[in-house]
């Protein structure tokens, strides 16, 4: 029997075909500054191992050759993914909550969920419950107290993961978003208020990672036995 290479050079990249192997999760791509043909080409050669295969901030064009070369895979415009529907991640015990300060963080947010919805994470989705009207989370609070982890996304001054972190005792790893006005300076302000949190608790992955935020959240739920 053939044995599968732990890398493969196609030319215009080396795919890592151990890595579910070493982490136990697949791989993941990096979608800016590929070709439609580049992805077409590396979503194939994922799929002739049976491997599964994730792909962030994507575009249309890149979704739309895929398809137009019969890779079966599935595009969501909101998270910019392409998640293959092959050799599907094994199921983590546990779950994940997504919030939301705003609308307007969504996309972020649906990064956030859908990668680790692809690891094999069941999420649930808490969106616009910022503290602008912080009914809206307390009213939501017993649900999301049910979580494992909770993924706190946030632009503008940042401050829901703290006030979640005082709420809840699981971990929240927090992400700021570039929303916001000028003195936001594109999520640092949010980046820097999540840094300098005085809640117990949080972990901060960089502005507008929401696949990070994900692996993050995801390696915590697969320690679970």
């Amino acid at each position: 029997m053939e044995k599968t290479p732990l890398v493969k050079d196609i030319g215009f990249a080396k795919l890592d075909f151990a890595r579910r192997a070493r982490t136990g999760f697949g791989e993941t791509v990096f979608g800016p500054g590929k070709t439609p043909e580049q992805m077409v080409g590396i979503f194939r050669a994922f799929r002739e191992k049976r491997l599964p295969v994730l792909a962030t901030r994507c575009t249309g064009e890149q979704a739309d050759a895929l398809a137009a070369a019969g890779v079966p895979v599935r595009y969501d415009p909101v998270a910019r993914a392409i998640a293959s529907t092959w050799g599907r991640n094994k199921k983590l015990k546990g779950r994940l909550a997504v919030l939301t300060g705003g609308t307007a963080d969504i996309p972020v947010a649906e990064e956030a969920a859908q990668a680790a919805e692809f690891f094999g994470g069941t999420v649930e989705r808490f969106f616009d419950v910022g503290v602008a009207g912080l009914h809206r989370l307390l009213s939501k609070l017993d649900a999301i107290r049910q979580a494992d982890v909770v993924i706190a996304v946030a632009g503008m001054e940042g401050a829901l993961p703290s006030v979640v972190a005082g709420l809840v005792s699981v971990p929240v790893v927090a992400v700021p978003t570039s929303v916001g006005y000028g003195v936001g300076a594109g999520g640092v302000a949010a980046a820097l208020a999540m840094l300098n949190s005085c809640a117990e608790g949080v972990s901060v992955v960089n502005i507008d990672n929401g696949f990070g935020a994900a692996v993050v959240a995801c390696r915590m739920l697969a320690r679970r036995r």
